[in-house]
């Protein structure tokens, strides 16, 4: 396990790459013993400066939800991260792509709760009775890494992306509200389109078959951390996409179909 200085300290690199938007060597380059333990440490040493100046917790996110995905990193389940008030845009905004390093949008189901999940027995029937309702969003994920290390190539490991926090940095939320027991969750569908042209789609289903299950998993992995999801906090529940590059100038519009539209733009 890392020190407490240690982790101090890369929670302070984090947020200098943040500042100056300049990616830096994996963590695990520096430090090959690195647990995933000690990327949620790292995480909750940035989130805890974040707050400290003033940043306010709105909620989390989940990621590698993917059997793909997971596989991709060398892990069997997925991660998450926090989400903060200043990540947050309305439907139609225009992102200020100079604030990133290599933003990338993922298309995604968001959870609103009306009262407090709390792990170790979280089931999905559970997050279904304590979600307000289900939202359409879409997450724009950002690395303060390398995508690679320069000397070796070698891609950043799984505690590198959870001490990343798990590489959110905004969220666009849109579309049309609904209830979570209005429809199948599992068949929400999506197209997203980049400057008019179809790039990306999915469904909800890819999400651990379910994305309620997405949220429970969260109750339950917070729980080792003594830690659970608030009443009122918003929790993204995973992309059920791959992620796609953006570039300043672009337009995104996602399709949710019944559930409405989303559009951003990167300026």
């Amino acid at each position: 396990m890392l020190s407490e200085r240690t982790v101090a300290k890369l929670a302070e690199d984090l947020e200098s790459a943040e500042s100056a938007r300049r990616p830096i060597r994996h963590f695990t380059r520096t430090h090959p013993d690195m647990t995933i333990e000690d990327g949620y440490a790292v995480q909750a040493a940035w989130v805890k400066r974040k707050v400290a100046h003033g940043a306010v917790v709105r909620g989390h996110k989940v990621g590698l939800t993917s059997r793909v995905m997971q596989e991709g990193a060398g892990i069997d389940e997925p991660d998450y991260g926090v989400l903060l008030d200043h990540m947050f845009f309305t439907d139609g905004a225009t992102l200020p792509t100079s604030r990133y390093i290599a933003p990338r949008v993922e298309v995604e189901l968001c959870f609103v709760t009306n009262r407090a999940l709390r792990g170790p027995n979280c089931t999905i029937f559970d997050v279904l009775d304590a979600t307000d309702y289900v939202v359409p969003a879409l997450e724009i994920i950002d690395t303060r890494f390398h995508r690679f290390d320069p000397d070796t190539n070698a891609p950043r490991k799984i505690a590198d992306t959870i001490a990343d926090n798990a590489a959110n940095c905004a969220v666009v939320i849109g579309g049309r509200p609904a209830r979570p027991l209005e429809t199948d969750l599992r068949w929400v569908s999506a197209v997203m389109y980049r400057n008019e042209t179809i790039v990306e789609s999915g469904v909800a289903a890819a999400v651990l078959n379910h994305p309620a299950n997405s949220v429970a998993w969260l109750a339950n992995r917070l729980a080792a951390h003594a830690d659970h999801i608030a009443a009122g906090e918003i929790v993204l529940a995973g992309s059920f996409t791959r992620s796609v590059p953006v570039a300043s100038g672009e337009t995104y519009l996602c399709d949710y179909g019944p559930f409405g539209t989303i559009t951003c733009r990167f300026g």
